[in-house]
């Protein structure tokens, strides 16, 4: 008989893993995103060897689970005599920064896919324009290409901030005890499942919600032509209406 009654102590009781799995979101999403552009134009470039490398990076780390990753960093990496025996060891022996290290990669590997076909919807028009007014490569990806791109590319790094939240769940594998770690103790001392698990997906429901209405509120703040639309059509189609 589920009590909803547990159910409310449980909510209270896993609120504390809030600010662990928002940090792990935050931290991995924005170091996710900064890896992202160099990979996509790595991805892009006309070198073969940075183009054949930034495609294998992208495949692995697309191709394989998470969970699997994170194991691979936490236990497998300790197997290693240079990294177990050397200064690198202190980063390596903590789940923490192997958690942060995991989810990072795997963002990056999304994301960058994400930023490559923003860099792709850039119009020829404006980069010939920037040409003509006698901008340099490194000016005009400031100025034009990358800031069009990551426009471009805001919904997609939506989707990834609310993959990453959940992702975050995998953490608990290696004892980081955030949200879903939480829940595991909690279950195993009072063998409630149902109660646990609903108040814990109450969490990651409203975290989710919440991010993705501050996504859309800042993709509506970069674009000023979506503060036009209402219900879901432009002006213009609603006038032709």
């Amino acid at each position: 008989m589920i009590e909803l009654s547990f159910i409310w102590e449980a909510f209270l009781t896993l609120l504390p893993g809030v600010p662990l799995t928002l940090q792990l979101a935050a931290v991995s999403f924005v170091l996710g995103a900064a890896l992202a552009v160099p990979v996509a134009m790595m991805r892009m470039a006309r070198n073969r060897i940075l183009a054949a490398t930034a495609k294998l990076y992208i495949t692995v780390f697309r191709g394989t689970p998470l969970l699997l990753q994170i194991f691979l960093i936490y236990y497998g990496l300790a197997q290693v005599d240079f990294i177990r025996h050397g200064p690198l060891w202190v980063l390596f022996r903590d789940p923490y920064f192997c958690a942060i290290l995991a989810l990072t990669l795997n963002m990056a590997a999304y994301a960058s896919e994400a930023v490559r076909g923003g860099l792709l919807s850039v119009p020829h028009g404006q980069i010939e324009a920037a040409r003509a007014g006698g901008m340099s490569r490194p000016l005009m990806l400031r100025r034009i290409i990358l800031p069009l791109a990551m426009r471009q590319s805001l919904p997609a790094f939506g989707n990834e901030l609310i993959i990453m939240i959940k992702s975050t769940s995998l953490a608990s594998m290696i004892t980081v005890m955030e949200i879903t770690g939480l829940a595991s103790r909690l279950m195993s001392e009072t063998y409630r499942v149902v109660e646990v698990l609903l108040a814990a997906g109450a969490i990651y429901l409203t975290m989710s919600f919440l991010s993705a209405r501050g996504v859309r509120a800042l993709e509506h703040w970069l674009n000023p032509q979506l503060r036009n639309v209402a219900g879901g059509m432009p002006e213009l189609e609603r006038g032709a209406a």
